[in-house]
């Protein structure tokens, strides 16, 4: 039965961003067959050294959604300090939902229920222009970024150039 809930919302949620696209990313299902696994394309924010770029990225939804949250990797090479090496993205919102067992995220910061991939996303594209460096994925564009920022900028200026030709 939850299988086939979430289903309905994934399908409600697609149409809706469809019918109402939001600036900054397009969403869509990898394959007709799988509401359940999604890929997106997020759009550099103005403004934030991702500008231009256009990272492509894959949202796995577990059968139990919105009771629990997606997984996020991006399939397009991105140095960001909350984003894993291999593409898995950090985020507060896109972890489990109650108490943080470190004690650094508070429970109304983690997954609720009410979001949707169009907060997923909008969060994310937040996270591209503000990353958290205190709960960093990827400690070295975390501590490039704080120690070397004109390298940073560089090889985040390679993966955006890299994006545009993909």
């Amino acid at each position: 039965m939850a299988g086939s809930q979430s289903a309905l919302l994934l399908r409600r949620q697609l149409a809706e961003l469809k019918k109402t696209p939001v600036d900054g990313f397009s969403a869509g299902l990898v394959s007709d067959e799988d509401i359940y696994k999604w890929e997106v394309l997020v759009i550099g924010p103005p403004d934030t050294l991702y500008e231009g770029g256009f990272f492509r990225a894959i949202l796995d939804f577990p059968h139990d959604y919105p009771q629990k949250p997606p997984k996020m990797r991006f399939i397009s090479e991105i140095f960001h300090p909350n984003i894993g090496a291999d593409g898995n993205v950090c985020i507060s919102i896109l972890h489990e939902p109650g108490d943080d067992r470190y004690g650094y995220e508070k429970p109304e910061e983690r997954w609720l229920p009410v979001h949707t991939v169009e907060t997923i996303l909008l969060s994310v594209i937040s996270m591209l222009a503000d990353p958290n460096y205190e709960s960093p994925a990827n400690v070295d564009a975390a501590k490039m970024q704080r120690e070397n920022f004109t390298e940073f900028k560089k090889r985040v200026a390679a993966c955006v150039r890299k994006s545009q030709e993909e």
